[in-house]
C-alpha cells in the first residue's frame, strides 16, 4: 500500500502480512477460550511458538509502526495537523464500520439497540465492545503515540538519548506495577506503556540502519534467540497461563521491550537486505500486507466461525499444526474481501489525504568549498541514534 507520499515497499508489506496471520492464526486456534487448540502446552517444532503466541503479531505491527514512521521523516519536518487528518482518514472509516458490524452482531444476538452508545465509546477513545472480540484497541494504543509524538520530538532535538530515558521509564513503570501491585500483564499489552518501547526501538533501527547491512549470522542469531524465548515464554505458560505473580510478572514487564528488540532488529535487516520482488509468491504476500488493516479489524467477525465450522464439519483441529495450516488457507481466503473492503470503504476516504511532509530547513554547520565560498555541510541522517536536527 502506498502512503499520502506515493511511497512504496513491498519488503515491509511482508511484515504486515506476517504480523496479521500471527494475529489471525492465534485467533483461528485458540479462540478466546482454548478452542479448538487448548492453551496448555507448547509445539514441539519450537519456532512455531511464535505462531502459538500469535498475540505477538500486534507487537510487531507496533514496531514497524515505528519504523514506518522514521523512515518516512528521514530527513523531513511534519505538518502535525495534516498528519493527524492523514490517520483520521485512514484508520476512522473502517473503524466505524467495524463498530457498525459489532453493534448488528449483538442486535442480532441479543436485540439491544447500543449503535449510538457504541460510536460515543469509540469517539471518546474506547472500543464499545471487550478486546477480545475488536481490534479496535490496538488502534486506540496506536493513537496514543501518535499524540505524545510531537512532544517526543520536540524534547529529543535537544538529547539524542531521551527516547531511550522513556523506554527506560517505561520499562520501570512495569516493573513496578509487577512487583508492587502484583501485575503487569493488563499494562505490558493493552496500553500506551507496553506499546511504546516497540514504537521507539522502531524508530531506533531505523536511524541505526546501516549496521545491519550484510549482518546476516547476526540476523539468524536474533530470529533463532527470540523463537527459543517464545518458545519458554509459551513452554511456562504463556499468555493465558503466565499469570501468577513474581518473576512471572517480571516477565510480562519486559516482554515488550524484548519483542521490541528482536523486531526492530530483523525489520531492518530485511529492508536493508533484500528487494523482493512484487511476482509470484512475493506479490500475494506483498498484497496480504498492503490490505491487512482491512484483515486485522474485519477477521474477527468470521475467524471463530470458520474455525468451528471446519473442526464441526470437516474435520479436527486438535492438532495444532492441522490447525496452523487451516489457518493459513483460511487467512489466504480473506485477501480478496480486504481488498474489496481498501477499494470500496477505505480508498475514497485516502483520496483526500494532503501530504504533510516538508523538507528540512534548519541551519547546517557551513564548510569552506574549493572556491572559498562557504557551503552547508550535507546532513548526515544514517546511523544517528536520534538526530538533534528539527527531523525526527
Amino acid at each position: 500500500m502506498r502512503s499520502s507520499t506515493g511511497q512504496h515497499w513491498l519488503a515491509l508489506d511482508h511484515v504486515r502480512a506476517l504480523a496479521a496471520f500471527l494475529v489471525f492464526t492465534w485467533h483461528f486456534t485458540h479462540s478466546t477460550n482454548g478452542y479448538p487448540v487448548a492453551f496448555e502446552g507448547a509445539p514441539a517444532f519450537f519456532p512455531f511458538a511464535i505462531l502459538d503466541e500469535g498475540h505477538t503479531g500486534v507487537a510487531l505491527f507496533m514496531t514497524l509502526s515505528g519504523y514506518l514512521f522514521a523512515k518516512l521523516l528521514d530527513g523531513r519536518s511534519v505538518d502535525y495537523p495534516l498528519f493527524f487528518w492523514n490517520r483520521f482518514l485512514r484508520l476512522a472509516p473502517l473503524i466505524m464500520v467495524s463498530v457498525l458490524l459489532a453493534d448488528l452482531e449483538r442486535y442480532l444476538m441479543t436485540g439491544d439497540v447500543i449503535v449510538a452508545a457504541s460510536f460515543a465509546a469509540v469517539i471518546g477513545g474506547f472500543a464499545s465492545f471487550s478486546p477480545q472480540s475488536s481490534g479496535i484497541w490496538s488502534i486506540v494504543v496506536e493513537t496514543h503515540f501518535y499524540l505524545v509524538l510531537p512532544l517526543l520530538m520536540s524534547v529529543s532535538r535537544g538529547n539524542r538519548w531521551v527516547l531511550l530515558w522513556v523506554l527506560a521509564a517505561m520499562i520501570a513503570v512495569r516493573l513496578g506495577a509487577a512487583l508492587l501491585v502484583g501485575g503487569a500483564r493488563e499494562l505490558a499489552y493493552w496500553t500506551i506503556v507496553g506499546h511504546i518501547d516497540q514504537f521507539l526501538l522502531g524508530i531506533v533501527a531505523f536511524r541505526n540502519r546501516a549496521i545491519v547491512r550484510g549482518r546476516h549470522r547476526v540476523a539468524a542469531g536474533t530470529a533463532l534467540g527470540f523463537a527459543l524465548f517464545y518458545y519458554a515464554f509459551d513452554r511456562a505458560g504463556g499468555w493465558y497461563g503466565l499469570t501468577g505473580r513474581g518473576w512471572e510478572q517480571v516477565v510480562w514487564a519486559v516482554l515488550p521491550t524484548i519483542e521490541g528488540a528482536a523486531y526492530a532488529f530483523l525489520i531492518t535487516y530485511y529492508d536493508e537486505n533484500f528487494s523482493p520482488r512484487d511476482t509470484g509468491l512475493s506479490r500475494i504476500i506483498g498484497k496480504a500486507g498492503a490490505y491487512s488493516y482491512s484483515i486485522y479489524l474485519l477477521h474477527f467477525f468470521v475467524v471463530f466461525r470458520l474455525a468451528r465450522f471446519i473442526d464441526e464439519h470437516v474435520m479436527s483441529l486438535s492438532n495444532f499444526y492441522i490447525a496452523c495450516l487451516w489457518s493459513a488457507l483460511c487467512f489466504a481466503l480473506t485477501i480478496p474481501f480486504a481488498q474489496a473492503c481498501y477499494r470500496w470503504i477505505e480508498a475514497p476516504f485516502l483520496k483526500s489525504r494532503r501530504p504533510y511532509l516538508r523538507p528540512v530547513s534548519s541551519p547546517r554547520p557551513h564548510q569552506t568549498s574549493p572556491t572559498g565560498r562557504r557551503t552547508q555541510e550535507p546532513r548526515r541522517t544514517g546511523g544517528e541514534l536520534w538526530p538533534t536536527s528539527t527531523e525526527p
